[in-house]
């Protein structure tokens, strides 16, 4: 699959979903409380000129804004997650920019912190990335990511893989999303044999289980934001939809709340 079909597919899920990751994972905790977006942040804690890698509609860049003094960039492909992004409060001072991963528009040495949540693994060419990503940093800089890991396993994320991959066997071929990214960024032996090449620290590797749990419908909101629901015709989301709530209230506490969870991996390496 080509890095062009890869980033069309992306513009044009997040034309029509511009927030769907901050909408996924911004209330989502951790059992330490934070937010994987909060992680990120106290990764690169001492960093004053922070770029967000993929900064989509903008609240890790938010957050990084609490900091005073800080200079912040963000980059993103989609246009209309990069204008949601310049109306975030806090985040006038930052250039938010929209443009490829591949060929960053920022001059060399202009960052001491690299952030990317949830970006970093949908990405084509990525050596090329990388290269970018080392082209802006400066000598010692941070590069800290989220990277997906999966779901928890025996709760309702489960549930819903399960019915997904059944509507997608039903589906056409032009329902189907592209191979996105490449699967070295999603293991820690993979993400060192691209980061070691180009200069970077053997990576520190924490995987951090995120709790989604909710209302039933809560639920359904944040696990369809994945990117193999965006393409399926309207019926079949409304089935899976429909299918998904009835067996969800199987797995309901008696709070009324639906238990759901996932992995994801909290990636740390160095610029020597």
């Amino acid at each position: 699959m080509t890095t062009s079909t890869q980033e069309s597919f992306l513009r044009a899920f997040h034309a029509a979903s511009p927030a769907v990751t901050a909408d996924a994972f911004g209330g989502a905790r951790a059992a330490d409380g934070r937010s994987s977006y909060e992680m990120l942040c106290d990764r690169v804690a001492g960093s004053g000129r922070v770029l967000d890698l993929g900064c989509g509609d903008g609240l890790l860049l938010e957050l990084l804004a609490r900091t005073e003094g800080r200079r912040l960039a963000g980059v993103d492909l989609s246009p209309e997650a990069v204008a949601l992004a310049r109306r975030r409060p806090g985040l006038g001072g930052a250039a938010v920019l929209e443009g490829r991963a591949q060929d960053l528009p920022f001059a060399d040495d202009s960052f001491d912190a690299c952030v990317s949540h949830m970006a970093l693994m949908l990405m084509g060419d990525v050596e090329q990335v990388i290269a970018e990503v080392v082209r802006v940093l400066s000598p010692g800089a941070t590069l800290a990511c989220v990277i997906g890991g999966g779901p928890v396993g025996g709760e309702a994320y489960d549930l819903f893989l399960g019915l997904l991959r059944a509507a997608i066997k039903d589906a056409s071929a032009a329902q189907r999303v592209p191979v996105l990214g490449d699967r070295r960024t999603r293991s820690r032996e993979g993400l060192d044999s691209l980061l070691g090449p180009a200069g970077f620290t053997p990576a520190d590797w924490e995987t951090v289980a995120i709790d989604l749990s909710g209302p039933p419908e809560q639920v359904w909101t944040a696990l369809s934001g994945v990117y193999d629901v965006g393409p399926l015709d309207p019926g079949a989301v409304a089935s899976l939809r429909a299918t998904f709530l009835a067996r969800a209230q199987g797995l309901a506490m008696p709070d009324g709340l639906v238990p759901c969870g996932m992995k994801v991996h909290v990636v740390t390496a160095r610029l020597r």
